[in-house]
């Protein structure tokens, strides 16, 4: 079986990096088990292991940002997963970024260089 031939780590766990189809852009990296890869597979949407929430989360189930994924790649090590998505609201990240990678190292301090596209506030409500 397909499933078998992935290295998961101890937790059952693989990293999948999503990946902008047509941009090439790094979105996100996020965790997959065995259940969420057989759901995006199946549903061609990204479904991911939410390991704060304990459980499977459908990407964009509370902020409509959906990731609808044209292609499934396996590294050479069988150990991380890439996503080949379309980002569907342009945003990416709970921060209300395109992408989780907003920050970039200068000298010895991160520094954002990715501007909020919208307050996550207005996208998750007053509770996040």
């Amino acid at each position: 079986m397909w499933l078998d031939e992935i290295s998961w780590n101890e937790q059952g766990l693989i990293p999948a990096i999503a990946q902008d189809a047509k941009s090439g852009e790094i979105l996100m990296l996020a965790w997959m088990n065995q259940e969420a890869l057989t759901r995006t597979a199946r549903e061609g949407r990204a479904v991911y292991w939410s390991r704060s929430r304990n459980r499977l989360w459908y990407k964009g189930e509370e902020s409509g940002h959906v990731q609808r994924v044209s292609e499934i790649r396996l590294d050479c090590d069988n150990d991380v997963l890439l996503l080949r998505v379309e980002q569907i609201g342009e945003i990416a990240c709970h921060t209300g970024r395109r992408s989780c990678f907003y920050k970039r190292l200068d000298g010895e301090a991160w520094i954002s260089v990715d501007p909020v596209i919208k307050d996550p506030a207005a996208i998750y409500g007053k509770n996040k």
